[in-house]
């Protein structure tokens, strides 16, 4: 039996591994994903709005302005305006217990941004490696400093909507909500927590 796991463990970790190499090119350095953060600090305000938003989310995540638009509306229902945002890649593969790595940056409504990585495990009814792209929304974060830190997964809150996976992760009043595209979105893997870091670590613990 420890064998068993031993060798599935090896294999989650390679597809992870293989998942990652294979988005090299990080989309955060896009230009024009700079220029709307740049546009929106310029705009002022304590948080984004729905249409600075709209725009950031279909040019990183390759989506229409409609499906973009939509996942905009729920979450503003649920959370309001996000102070910050996350654009980034990440790969992830799962054979029950599963892992997930990343990387991409942190842009804050006040101008400052952040360069950062995360990885966490994740446990379900779960099978299958993954690629995405990942837009996420940062709620009462008042320093980039305070994001790394690990946060759990909420329960219950995943769900898909235009076309996208979304679901939150919570820590000491900081609500994050990732929202995933690309090849094998696997929502099941939605149990687990997620660490933020400065630098890139391969334990996920």
């Amino acid at each position: 039996m420890v064998r068993i796991k031993t060798a599935a463990f090896s294999l989650v970790l390679a597809l992870t591994l293989s998942a990652c190499a294979t988005t090299n090119n990080n989309p955060t350095t896009n230009s024009e994903i700079q220029k709307r953060h740049d546009q929106a600090v310029q705009n002022g305000g304590t948080g984004y709005s729905e249409n600075e938003l709209v725009g950031a989310i279909s040019t990183h995540l390759g989506v229409t302005a409609e499906s973009a638009a939509t996942a905009i509306e729920k979450l503003f229902k649920d959370r309001g305006r996000p102070v910050g945002y996350i654009t980034g890649e990440e790969g992830g593969g799962a054979i029950g217990v599963g892992l997930r790595y990343g990387k991409g940056t942190l842009w804050m409504k006040d101008g400052r941004s952040q360069k950062l990585y995360w990885q966490g495990p994740t446990v379900g009814f779960d099978l299958g490696a993954d690629a995405s792209k990942v837009f996420t929304l940062v709620y009462d974060l008042q320093d980039p400093q305070y994001i790394f830190r690990r946060y759990p997964g909420v329960d219950g809150s995943a769900y898909f909507i235009g076309g996208m996976a979304v679901n939150y992760q919570r820590a000491n009043g900081v609500t994050l909500a990732p929202i995933r595209t690309g090849v094998g979105l696997r929502l099941g893997a939605k149990v687990g927590y997620t660490s933020y870091t400065k630098k890139r670590n391969y334990l996920p613990f």
